[in-house]
């Protein structure tokens, strides 16, 4: 899981859990306005992105029985006949099946269908738009390690948020710090930059390190990385890339990094790194 680091900035944070995990925002305080006046407006943030996250767990978990992901696996309802939300997520998730070349899949090895590998991260895209619209332009979204921000953690001076990657094989050390965002609406990004000018403001963590082997290997033997993260402008992108390599290996890797503006940090399964040059700096 990765934290973002504290700032001079007083910052507030709410959690919830969904989906089975931890999901937090987190803002900086506006000293301009009273602490309640602050509160108040974290609080009614929240209760929209728990509101999206939750109406999307009734539809793609496959650990509530009565939901529609349940309901497909169990051969109940055919996917031609299921709701806009389930056929849309699904050709995005076939869309990625073949920009990785398979290795990413929304199919178990079963034949399954299993949206898991693009919901969470759908949740997180849907979740920061709602909250550009309620006028939030300084937050940072954090859903089980995959994080998506805005802006930065103080305004006044637009420094980056920090997000850091968790060893895998010591969950209380950190392997390495990565900027994300770093700029308000309207100001130059400050922190780790794409190719062309924008900013990188998602980091999500793949592996068996928080959740086990849920991850399924298309190489030959046990899987090559126990952990990757994967820093990029799109949140759906670095969750999708960071399980597709996990899954594919280093020919994944490659890829990833050749088609893909992205920056990388992979862990083998003996603990040596491979990171790309964002993660070197």
């Amino acid at each position: 899981m990765q934290r973002t680091s504290e700032t001079t900035h007083r910052l507030q944070a709410r959690t919830f859990t969904c989906m089975g995990t931890v999901i937090s925002l987190t803002v900086p305080t506006d000293a301009h306005k009273a602490s309640q006046a602050v509160a108040d407006e974290l609080d009614a943030a929240t209760a929209v992105v728990e509101r999206l996250f939750t109406e999307l767990d009734s539809i793609f978990s496959l650990y509530r029985p009565d939901s529609e992901a349940s309901r497909l696996v169990r051969g109940e309802l055919a996917l031609p006949e299921a709701s806009a939300e389930m056929r849309a997520r699904y050709e995005e998730a076939a869309e990625w099946r073949l920009l990785t070349e398979g290795a990413f899949t929304p199919e178990r090895p079963d034949g399954a269908l299993d949206l898991s590998g693009i919901v969470k991260g759908h949740a997180i895209r849907e979740a920061g738009m709602s909250l550009m619209a309620l006028g939030l332009a300084n937050w940072c979204l954090n859903a089980g390690g995959d994080v998506l921000v805005s802006g930065s953690p103080n305004p006044g001076i637009d420094v980056p948020w920090r997000a850091g990657i968790v060893d895998p094989a010591d969950r209380r050390t950190l392997l390495a710090g990565f900027p994300l965002g770093g700029a308000a609406l309207g100001s130059p990004p400050l922190g780790e930059k794409t190719a062309d000018g924008g900013t990188r403001a998602a980091l999500a963590t793949s592996g068996s390190a928080e959740r086990g082997d849920h991850i399924w290997s298309v190489t030959a033997g046990a899987a090559e990385f126990r952990q990757v993260s994967v820093a990029v402008a799109d949140v759906v992108t670095a969750d999708v890339l960071a399980t597709a390599i996990v899954a594919g290996g280093v020919p994944m890797l490659n890829r990833a990094t050749a088609m893909w503006d992205i920056e990388a940090l992979a862990v083998r399964a003996n603990g040596e790194l491979l990171a790309t040059g964002g993660f070197r700096r």
